[in-house]
């Protein structure tokens, strides 16, 4: 939404979100105060309890509104590919690209793993799960020579694998050896599809 058609009360709300999405990442939950908060938002304290009832349901909203998954659900279902591989792997590189655009998430996704232990879960569940198994279930219609899984197991390994190919790029990548890039994302998609062992 265009800041100009918005409220003064939602340009607020905007504005404390995006410092305290600053604040938790440079600071974690635990060492950002609502007070630091309000000060760097230009506002009162009370102020900001008008909009919020807790710094948990704050970062409730921050956790939520800079979730990837705002891009990565639309770029999963525009996914294309007149083949499994295809298919795969155009989803596969357009999860990355969709995750690259947010970097910054990892450490929001670390303070609510480490210090919320991952309370927000649920809320984040409720919105993916329905349009994650609708991706799942388009594909397995779209490829018919897909084995019958679960369609929530299928989108669930499809994006455990692919997400551990863009936190060990993000992680390990600047110091690991050439050999750990080479043809990385061909190797994961070939073994999302075929396994790792040999057919017998």
């Amino acid at each position: 939404m265009d800041d100009k058609r918005l409220t003064r009360g939602q340009q607020t709300r905007a504005e404390i979100v995006q410092v305290a999405h600053d604040l938790f990442l440079q600071q974690g939950f635990h060492g950002t105060s609502m007070r630091q908060i309000a000060q760097q938002a230009g506002i009162t304290l009370s102020a900001i309890y008008n909009h919020f009832a807790s710094k948990e349901e704050l970062f409730e909203v921050v956790f939520l509104e800079y979730h990837p998954y705002h891009n990565v659900i639309p770029a999963l279902l525009a996914a294309k590919g007149d083949s499994e591989e295809a298919w795969v792997r155009d989803a596969a590189d357009r999860l990355v690209a969709a995750l690259d655009e947010q970097p910054d998430f990892l450490n929001l996704m670390f303070v609510e793993l480490v210090e919320l232990n991952s309370v927000h879960a649920g809320e984040l569940f409720k919105n993916i799960l329905p349009q994650a198994q609708l991706i799942a279930e388009r594909f397995m219609d779209s490829q018919p020579g897909v084995r019958p899984i679960p369609p929530l197991i299928l989108i669930r390994t499809f994006l455990g694998l692919f997400f551990s190919y863009y936190i060990t790029e993000q992680i390990m990548g600047a110091s690991a050896p050439p050999e750990f890039h080479h043809n990385a994302m061909d190797h994961f998609v070939d073994i999302y599809l075929h396994g790792i062992l040999e057919d017998k």
